[in-house]
């Protein structure tokens, strides 16, 4: 049996960043999914829609990828976020995203599975996308513009 990696007490709030373990690299995410959107950008503008369209190996019931490990190589245009990428990718990332909200300075949302202590407390505030999405080949890539998700993400 694998050995769950230590992590270090409230490591996000002492540790930048760039300075973090793999494992509490990992351990930023919420769970919530909503980075496995699809989105569309106005290429004048940069503005970015996230839609309800989800990446083919997103579950939509565990709101994880389903094989995370070799993504990229399934899905060459899956953004691998990094601390080196970050900076350039965050805008891609949703507001409430650990690592954008880090990278900010705006420490962890009161949700977060670190904060709270569950992992269900992402999907139990409704700050997932548990059970809402559309998978991508279900959608044709000129009608994504119809499930441009409204509200803030």
């Amino acid at each position: 049996m694998a050995k769950t990696p230590t992590l270090r007490p409230r490591f996000w709030e002492r540790v930048p960043l760039n300075k973090m373990t793999p494992a509490e690299w990992e351990a930023l995410c919420d769970g919530c999914g909503k980075c496995c959107l699809n989105k569309l950008e106005d290429a004048d503008t940069g503005e970015v829609w996230f839609t309800r369209i989800a990446c083919r190996l997103f579950d939509d019931a565990t709101c994880q990828c389903a094989n995370y490990a070799v993504r990229k190589s399934i899905v060459p245009e899956c953004v691998v976020l990094t601390p080196d990428t970050l900076a350039d990718i965050s805008y891609w990332m949703p507001k409430s995203c650990a690592y954008r909200r880090l990278n900010e300075g705006r420490g962890l949302a009161d949700w977060h599975p670190l904060v709270s202590g569950s992992a269900a407390t992402v999907h139990e505030g409704g700050h997932s996308v548990q059970g809402q999405t559309l998978g991508e080949f279900e959608i044709p890539e000129e009608d994504w513009e119809d499930y441009i998700i409204d509200e803030e993400i």
